[in-house]
This record gives C-alpha cells, sequence and structure tokens, in this order.
C-alpha cells in the first residue's frame, strides 16, 4: 500500500506492507527526508501537528490508515544537525575547534566536501566586460551584451571549448527551474524537491503490484526503464593537479628500471578551479603503491585481499592525519619505441583510451568513493574520484590523461549489467538470466550520412559512451606538502632491492636529532609516514601530531619539538638504538647494489656476480635464485627462503 507523507520539503510516497508497523514506516521515511534518524521525525495525521503518532509496535492496518492517506511529518529541530563540510571535520579533529556551520537545508545532516559548501555561497556568475562594438551606453550601466551570464551558458562553454560544464554549474541550471539562483548556502527551499538523484538500473524491490518478487514476478512498475547512453553533460572534478613533478618522477622510476608497468593511489585535496566557472580541481600531494604483481603488459591487484585493504587503510589513516583524502587512481602503460627514449602511441581517438577492463575498475572504485551532496535524495550524487594514465603522447613523449566514468557507468555496473571484452575499445551488456534483468540499452552515433543512428548496445558498445575527460597539469610555484630533502624508499618495492627497514629508518632520521626543524623537513615524506604508521609504535594522537607538523608549516618546529618529548617518539628512538647491525648494514648494501643495478645501468649478470664474490668474504650476498641481497649472517634467503649455496 502506498502512505502518503507531506514535510516542510515537500510530498513523499511511502511504499509499505500491509504487515509493517509504524517504526517500519519510520525507517522507510528517515533517508527520504534525510533526518538523522527515525526518531527524529514527528508523525501526525492533521497538518496542526496535534494527533501523534506514536504507537510504533503496532501495523498500519491496525492504526486505521489505507491506501492512499496521508500524514504529515516534520523533523525535531533539536535532532536535525547543521551542515558541516569536510573541512570543518578535519579541524574539529586536529586543531580542537570547528568552524561555525552553516544553516541547515533538507539533506544538512550530510558530511560534504569543504569546497563545495564554498562554491554555494558564490552566485556563479560570469562577469563580462563592456564590449566596444556593441555597448552603447556609458560605464555605470549595463546590457545583454556585458551583463553577467549563468556558468552554464552554452555559448560561453563553446567559446572557451569547455567539453563538460563543472557540477555545480549542473547543479545550478537545474535549481534555475525552481527560480533559485545565486548564494545556494541555505539549502534547499520549503515544499521544492531535492533535485539531485543517482541512476539505478536495477528492479525496485518491494513491488505493491501484487505480483510475487523478483526474480518470480516483475511488472512495469518496478523493472528498469530502458537505457539510452549519450555523452554526461558534466563532471564531478575539472581538473587533475600535481603538486609537484617529482611525484610523477618517482612513479616513473619504477618503469625505468624494470620496464613494467605500476599502480598507484592518489591522495590529496579538493580545491576550487579557476579555469572553469564554479569548478573543481584535486590536488596531488602523493601517490601510494600498493601491493600488486607487476608485468610488462599490465598489473595485477587483489581488491578483496586482506592484506591489500589494510594497506589502503592504514595511508588513509595516515592521509587523514594531514588533512588529505584518496581522490584517485593512476597507472602506466608504457613501452619503449627505440632506443632514443621515445614511448609507443597506442590511445588515441583510432584506438581507446581506456580499455574496457579499466573502465570497470574505474566504475567500482568510484562506487566505493561516492560523492556526498545534500542536493541529493540519497545523500549523495556520482563521485569525485579520478582516474589518471601515464601513457605515450603522438610525440613519443611520457604524457599523462586524467578521466572519470560517467554517473550511468556507476549504474551499470552497480546493477552488474557490464563486462568487459577481449577487444580494448569495448565494453559487453551481459545477458540476462533467471536472476539478473538487464534492461535495453542504446547509444547514438552519427552515420556516413550525417544523420543520427540510435543502435543497440547489445552485445557490445564503444567506452567512450562511459568516459569524462579531465583536464591536468602542474602549478606555475611548486609548493608540495611533502617536500623532504631526502626521499624516503618507496613501499612495496622489495624486488628493486629497495625494502623498508628500520635500519633505513634509523639512517633517515639520523641527521634530525635534536634538531627540531630539520625532523620537520625529514617527516615531510608520505612513503615514510606510511611506514612509520605500519610499525604500530606510535599512537594515534602522534600520528595526528605529525600530521599537523606536515600541514602547518610556520609552526612545524615548535610542533616537531613536542613530538620529540612524546612518549611515542621516545619508544621509536630506543627501538632504533637497539636495531642491529646487521638491520643497518643489511639496507645499506641493499641501496648500494639498488643503485648499481638501476641507477647506473650495470646489467643484471654483472651485479649478481660482483655480489655473489663479495659474499664469499662476509658481505652481503645476493640470493642465486631471486637476486634477493641477503645479510652475511644469514643461511638461507629471507625473500625466497632458499638455501646459500
Amino acid at each position: 500500500m502506498l502512505i502518503r507523507v507531506r514535510s516542510p520539503d515537500g510530498m513523499h510516497r511511502i511504499e509499505t506492507g500491509l504487515k509493517d508497523t509504524l517504526a517500519q514506516l519510520l525507517e522507510k521515511l528517515a533517508p527520504v527526508m534525510n533526518a538523522p534518524s527515525p526518531d527524529a521525525i514527528v508523525l501526525t495525521r492533521d497538518v496542526g501537528g496535534h494527533n501523534i503518532l506514536a504507537e510504533f509496535e503496532q501495523s498500519i492496518i491496525s492504526l486505521g490508515l489505507k491506501h492512499g492517506d496521508m500524514l504529515f511529518a516534520t523533523v525535531a529541530p533539536s535532532a536535525r544537525p547543521s551542515v558541516e563540510p569536510t573541512g570543518a571535520r578535519a579541524n574539529a579533529s586536529h586543531d580542537g575547534s570547528s568552524k561555525p556551520a552553516a544553516s541547515g537545508g533538507a539533506a544538512s545532516f550530510v558530511v560534504q566536501e569543504d569546497v563545495d559548501s564554498q562554491l554555494e555561497k558564490d552566485d556563479g556568475l560570469i562577469r563580462r566586460k563592456r564590449d566596444t562594438k556593441f555597448c552603447k551606453h556609458g560605464a555605470n550601466a549595463m546590457c545583454e551584451y556585458c551583463m553577467p551570464t549563468e556558468p552554464y551558458d552554452a555559448g560561453y562553454l563553446a567559446e572557451n571549448k569547455i567539453k563538460h560544464m563543472s557540477f555545480h554549474a549542473y547543479l545550478r541550471k537545474i535549481l534555475s527551474q525552481s527560480k533559485i539562483r545565486g548564494d545556494i548556502s541555505g539549502g534547499v527551499p520549503p515544499n521544492i524537491p531535492l533535485p539531485l538523484e543517482d541512476l539505478d538500473y536495477g528492479v525496485k524491490p518491494n513491488c505493491l503490484s501484487g505480483h510475487a518478487p523478483w526474480p518470480e514476478g516483475i511488472c512495469t512498475k518496478c523493472q528498469p526503464s530502458a537505457v539510452t547512453l549519450q555523452r554526461q553533460p558534466f563532471r564531478m572534478v575539472d581538473n587533475v593537479e600535481f603538486a609537484s613533478s617529482a611525484i610523477i618522477d618517482r612513479l616513473l622510476s619504477f618503469w625505468r628500471s624494470t620496464r613494467c608497468q605500476r599502480f598507484g593511489f592518489l591522495y590529496g585535496r579538493y580545491e576550487r578551479s579557476p579555469d572553469v566557472p564554479l569548478g573543481i580541481k584535486a590536488i596531488v600531494e602523493a601517490i601510494y603503491e600498493p601491493k600488486q604483481g607487476w608485468e610488462e603488459d599490465g598489473i595485477r591487484i587483489d581488491l578483496e585481499d586482506e592484506d591489500f585493504n589494510n594497506e589502503v587503510r592504514r595511508a588513509d589513516a595516515v592521509a587523514d592525519a594531514c588533512g588529505l583524502k584518496i581522490v584517485g587512481m593512476i597507472f602506466t602503460d608504457l613501452e619503449p619505441a627505440n632506443e632514443s627514449g621515445r614511448v609507443v602511441y597506442r590511445r588515441h581517438a583510432s584506438s581507446y583510451f581506456l580499455t574496457s577492463l579499466e573502465c570497470r575498475l574505474a566504475a567500482y572504485m568510484e562506487l566505493k568513493h561516492p560523492n556526498a551532496s545534500r542536493w541529493a535524495r540519497g545523500g549523495h550524487f556520482g563521485s569525485k574520484f579520478v582516474t589518471c594514465c601515464v601513457s605515450g603522447n603522438e610525440d613519443g613523449d611520457v604524457d599523462v590523461t586524467a578521466w572519470q566514468l560517467s554517473n550511468s557507468a556507476m549504474a551499470m555496473q552497480a546493477a552488474n549489467l557490464i563486462v568487459p571484452s577481449s577487444v580494448p575499445s569495448k565494453m559487453c551488456v551481459l545477458e540476462p538470466t533467471k536472476t539478473r534483468y538487464v534492461p535495453d540499452v542504446f547509444y547514438k552515433y552519427t552515420n556516413e550520412y550525417n544523420l543520427p543512428v540510435t543502435a543497440n548496445a547489445k552485445p557490445a558498445f564503444p567506452v567512450e559512451y562511459l568516459l569524462v575527460n579531465l583536464t591536468h597539469g602542474f602549478p606555475k610555484d611548486p609548493n608540495p606538502m611533502f617536500h623532504s630533502d631526502n626521499p624516503f624508499c618507496i613501499e612495496n618495492r622489495s624486488h628493486l632491492h629497495q625494502v623498508q627497514t628500520l635500519g633505513l629508518l634509523k639512517r633517515h632520521i639520523s641527521g634530525a636529532q635534536g634538531a627540531p626543524a630539520m625532523l620537520a623537513v625529514v617527516l615531510a615524506d608520505f612513503h615514510f609516514l606510511v611506514y612509520l604508521a605500519s610499525l604500530d609504535i606510535l599512537g594515534p594522537n602522534d600520528i595526528s601530531l605529525i600530521g599537523r607538523i606536515v600541514r602547518d608549516s610556520a609552526n612545524s618546529a615548535q610542533l616537531a619539538e613536542d613530538l620529540l618529548s612524546s612518549s611515542g617518539w621516545q619508544t621509536l628512538m630506543l627501538m632504533l638504538q637497539e636495531a642491529s647491525d646487521s638491520d643497518l648494514n643489511h639496507s645499506a648494501a641493499t641501496d648500494q647494489v639498488a643503485d648499481e643495478r638501476f641507477g647506473h645501468g650495470v646489467p643484471a649478470a654483472s651485479a649478481n656476480s660482483n655480489s655473489t664474490t663479495s659474499g664469499s668474504t662476509a658481505s652481503p650476498w645476493a640470493c642465486r635464485h631471486c637476486t634477493f641481497v641477503n645479510s652475511p649472517s644469514h643461511d638461507s634467503c629471507d625473500m625466497c627462503a632458499l638455501p646459500k649455496d
């Protein structure tokens, strides 16, 4: 049965079962009204609010309600929290205080990004100068040729070659249909429904048409509509900015040493983009390389592996302490073209930009990182997660491209409708089964006669219909957050003889003992901080203090003094003092062999033979099975556990 509920946010239609209780009705109503909990909703029979329904355990039928009845609901003011952007939450957790919160709207309990709250306060208008040809008025007047335009103006976007308008420009375009313009930080006005909603290509549950639930039954009310793929007019992020070129260079160092591909997660923050009206850019401060398998033509990652997820959660915690978050992923696809240093140009309009497998991975990651929005009915809309690929361009140089998957791609991935194909540029649509309903999927293209044609997307369609391209670049005056003069060893590179050990950590901070200013510089290395957190020696307060040292460069020396006097840091220093010399020598020998083999171009066989010869004179020896450099006191390899001889 259907119960109508009128609230200050508009009319809601709640589908309930005949045996559902009032408490179950409130549970379904809470997310629709964006209430913090069902207990915060006051439900009445009349508009005056006098006849309150409080029989939570009674069924809807026993309360005398029938199909189509109308109730009135409000959210208790004391139970509705105000808007708190993520920046305010970070300030409250790191600095002990928070910013004043803005007044709440329809979805005021949603914690959205700080940049979203900032853009909501902007009117978004594009100011134009006086046109010397067409403006006939004075300096203090205005006409149609010089008056400000909306951020979604088609003429302005075409003139400045902006293919996709920004998300907030798209939001203003939708709100303009309800005569809402200018500052929207106050939220949605009463009696106006929330304008945004994520796409859903799955069968609607709890259909009240009287048939058996899916998969035993289905009707036109609960089955999804046909899907027509088309270019998404907006993008959630407009630009990807790497804080410094060294971030990409350190990722590329793996390919230069092994000619194998590499994958990493991007950590950074979101800020306003001045190049696009109401635009957002993702500033990347660090790349974390999780556990992975590497090949010359690809990578292998196990997203369900417990160690992989624990490793990513540890990196997330360190990034949160530094005021950062995961903003995307990056991978390499490089192949040498010749000995001159050029690389193969393989990703272009005639082949593909992202393969179908990469598109599905990107859609999966975007679903894991939804974008919180108080303008969406479900509390989230789309995703700000970006995907970057390092490959060759048309000049044979190494270049970066940035992409996002459309909301349609996310919905198709969530409904399990697509699967990668053997052709990189084609995405397959799965066949329907007894438990999987697949709606009709179409896409449009222009044929050889320059006429629009609608084609069936089954069995496969071009992946370009799922892509949203972004711009990327580097700042003119780099000021990265992680600027250590002596970069720490990157994680998960043991096969390059780059191993993170206590001995390496001891040498890394040896020159900063008793010098707070130098310690602050040493700590400005994301890989070093993640390794510190993995030791489980420093507590959460110590990690939070280190994050403040990295973020607050003006007071970093004073904060570093507080860290030196903390109990966790003193415990770490005690452990490093007791670290064995063999561990320190092992790290030094590892770095030396890595430099000889990968830094100076010495052939692998030469490096191995030299290491083996020196191992006979009580020095570190290289395993003849896996080439790992071991301590002279060990009779078996620490990496492959095989014997020395």
